[in-house]
């Protein structure tokens, strides 16, 4: 690690990152560096451009992606460097906004009931129970379960903000089931070092590997993702009746636009109003002529 890395490490942990944006920005500013082959101090900005045109002209790398190494980049240089006239050279590339899949009820249930054990049953009812992140639920605390308020602590969210969020009553009968297996110390889902057990948070790795596997099972040919069922849970309880002030607190989310996603995805909402067309009157179909060819005049 450079010096100039290294102090952009310190500056990060000072400002207190979160673990995983930390390594995140490091390996991106690493590999600009390689990709460039010069000192980080001495780079201008038709380096930052060509270097940002190769993520996504010869890379092809999705637009999150390349944003995450543009927000490194902009760390470095605005925030350590205290280059602020690189900003212009920075651009956040445009991003198309695509709705995310959405399980049915029926789906949902299909997938909790298709996990290959107790441990992944546990975690994917978690996550739909909850809506939590799967970062947060891999450094879930036994000690985050408050089992006679029935409310879960989320100690460190996104932003380094904490909540609480209400439990399901259906969701402790499986906890307390897997808590009598597993008996976990400190952390609820505890990964392994070299294939044994360990007292350390799960891998996110672990979390996608249990979803992957359970809609395998359950033959669901949709894109499920853990991120996946954190929308489920936001539109089926926005089509239950839950408005979208609670939603968002209950998700942490820190604005009330990002949950509004949500009422484009609830079956309840887009069907609660009347379609134009039911207003008006129009002939019987039945009446109409079955030929496409134009009639000539007469």
């Amino acid at each position: 690690m450079t010096t100039l890395i290294e102090r952009m490490r310190q500056e990060l942990v000072r400002r207190n990152y979160a673990a995983t944006t930390i390594r995140s920005y490091l390996k991106a500013v690493e590999h600009f560096r390689q990709h460039i082959s010069a000192p980080l101090e001495a780079i201008g900005p038709d380096d930052i451009r060509s270097y940002h045109a190769y993520l996504l002209g010869e890379r092809k790398l999705a637009v999150k992606t390349v944003v995450v190494k543009v927000c490194a980049l902009r760390f470095l240089y605005i925030k350590v460097l205290k280059r602020r006239d690189m900003k212009e050279d920075l651009p956040y590339p445009k991003e198309g906004k695509t709705l995310p899949v959405i399980l049915s009820p029926a789906e949902v249930a299909l997938l909790l009931g298709s996990a290959r054990n107790l441990y992944h049953r546990a975690m994917l009812m978690m996550l739909y129970a909850t809506g939590l992140r799967r970062a947060e639920m891999c450094r879930l605390k036994v000690s985050d379960i408050d089992s006679r308020r029935m409310m879960l602590r989320v100690v460190q969210g996104k932003g380094g903000i904490g909540r609480e969020v209400p439990l399901s009553k259906t969701l402790p009968k499986t906890l307390r089931e897997y808590y009598r297996w597993m008996k976990p110390q400190t952390y609820l889902f505890p990964g392994t070092v070299n294939g044994w057990r360990a007292d350390k948070p799960i891998t996110e790795k672990m979390v996608w590997a249990a979803v992957r596997q359970a809609c395998v099972r359950a033959g669901i040919k949709k894109r499920v993702t853990p991120h996946t069922l954190r929308h489920c849970f936001a539109t089926h309880m926005l089509e239950s009746g839950a408005d979208l002030r609670t939603i968002q607190m209950i998700l942490g989310h820190s604005d009330l636009e990002a949950t509004t996603v949500y009422l484009h995805l609830s079956r309840r909402h887009l069907q609660a109003t009347t379609n134009p067309l039911e207003r008006i009157s129009i002939s019987d179909p039945a009446q109409l002529e079955r030929s496409r060819r134009k009639r000539k005049p007469e």
